[in-house]
């Protein structure tokens, strides 16, 4: 479980990102989180596994005081937490499966780390996480020989070698066509179905929110404007989110990026 009490971000030029964010997200739910750009969506999602500090309140995960975590401990909570980026974060000139094998660093002695030596263990579940997201048949190609969309997809894979509990995501397909960014969230709903792991995407992309999505929270300036089920969003809804009624194409596209 992730809970916010009462949360605020402020950086160092003053802008308050958070302002007073109270929250829950249980286990196995799948949140997208809304907004303009420079709501604070990213912000929130970042304290989660304490890339961003928060400035006051407190935030707990599995009941874990997230602030308080440094060093080994901070090493070990992420662990459990995936983060998946716009950008894929491959290294382009090695295999697909030696980049999801990289997941595996932090269990590896340093000497097996030096010399690439994996486990059986580790090269299965590898695997079958390329698997879990379609791209199996790729394991064994460089990474640049991918698409944009295949490379989330491994990017994603190479999550999922992680074991994680929660996965975070800062606008994953916001670098893909239509049909890529259809399939890349059709592969977070699966896992988030089949594998009970919690997934939270910051998006911009309000049509793909709401059709994959269970639960949206909306961010507007810092505070939490809206928090439900995605078919409570209605077109009041938005304008409260976004600040003014939103057209057809500012929901299939992503033209409220302003």
């Amino acid at each position: 479980m992730i809970k916010f009490e009462n949360v605020d971000k402020v950086y160092g030029n003053g802008v308050k990102a958070m302002d007073n964010v109270s929250l829950t997200i249980e286990q196995g739910e799948f949140v997208a989180i809304i907004g303009l750009s420079g709501a604070g969506k990213s912000t929130l999602i970042r304290t989660i596994n304490k890339m961003i500090d928060i400035t006051s309140g407190k935030l707990t995960v599995n009941g874990v005081d997230v602030s308080k975590l440094s060093g080994a401990s901070l090493r070990k909570f992420r662990r459990k937490i995936g983060m998946v980026f716009q950008s894929f974060n491959l290294i382009s000139r090695i295999s697909v499966i030696k980049n999801v094998l990289s997941a595996r660093v932090a269990d590896l002695s340093l000497p097996r780390v030096l010399f690439g030596l994996y486990s059986k263990k580790d090269k299965i579940l590898a695997l079958e996480s390329l698997d879990k997201v379609g791209i199996l048949e790729k394991a064994y190609i460089r990474a640049d020989q991918l698409s944009g969309g295949q490379q989330q997809r491994v990017a994603l894979a190479r999550t999922l070698a992680q074991t994680p509990e929660i996965i975070l995501a800062d606008e994953p397909v916001a670098a893909l066509d239509p049909v890529m960014a259809d399939v890349v969230m059709e592969d977070f709903k699966r896992i988030n179905r089949d594998l009970n792991i919690t997934v939270i995407i910051n998006i911009h992309h309000v049509d793909l929110a709401l059709q994959y999505a269970d639960r949206i929270i909306g961010i507007r300036a810092g505070q939490i404007v809206f928090d439900g089920p995605t078919a409570d969003i209605t077109q009041d809804v938005l304008k409260d989110i976004y600040g003014r009624n939103l057209t057809e194409d500012d929901v299939m596209k992503e033209t409220i990026n302003v």
